[in-house]
């Protein structure tokens, strides 16, 4: 896993601002702007949102893992994780990735409610499997925020407690992956 150097946090931010303008990267904020490039997929059969025993976990694990696998195999990605907090300033706490930049995410008069999400990026090659246990920690809503993107940031998967947000580059790229994987979609006529 490589840290994201220095220079590359201005390169970034220019990609991110070039292929998902006027939207933070912020996971729960890309929906509603990218709705036609977006589809989401539940975890567990009946969109049941928590596993309870390792049969389950490896079904989240494995949907997952098949999504990751048709976005991104043999690339390289960007695992962005972000550390929430209440504070502007970048905690001393150092993640495995290397800081990309922070956002106030949430703004409120009262400062012990305001969200700043500090983001960390991290270059790795995608591998099946590869960051299981971030994805198990996702699976469990003990890291929320996650974003794993191409390294041109023209898909991104968002997996989250319960299942996974998937912008695809075209709106024809979207639909083809939602039709293979039609009964992991929620009943919901909204999709979520």
């Amino acid at each position: 896993m490589q840290r994201v150097p220095g220079g590359g946090q201005a390169a970034l931010t220019e990609l991110w601002q070039q292929r998902w303008p006027s939207c933070p990267p912020v996971g729960y904020k890309l929906r509603d702007p990218h709705r036609g490039v977006w589809v989401r997929f539940h975890s567990l059969p009946g969109s049941k949102r928590y596993a309870e025993d390792e049969s389950e976990y490896t079904v989240v694990l494995e949907r997952y893992n098949t999504v990751l696998d048709e976005l991104f195999a043999d690339a390289d990605v960007y695992v962005i994780t972000p550390l929430w907090t209440t504070e502007a300033e970048v905690p001393s706490v150092q993640p495995a990735a290397g800081y990309w930049q922070s956002l106030l995410v949430e703004d409120d008069p009262d400062p012990g409610f305001r969200t700043y999400g500090h983001l960390f990026a991290a270059r790795r090659p995608w591998r099946r499997g590869c960051i299981d246990e971030l994805l198990r920690d996702i699976a469990d809503d003990k890291v929320a925020g996650v974003l794993i993107t191409d390294t041109r940031m023209q898909r991104i998967h968002h997996p989250y407690d319960g299942g996974a947000d998937v912008f695809l580059a075209t709106s024809e790229e979207r639909d083809q992956v939602r039709d293979r994987h039609a009964d992991w979609l929620s009943i919901h006529p909204s999709g979520l």
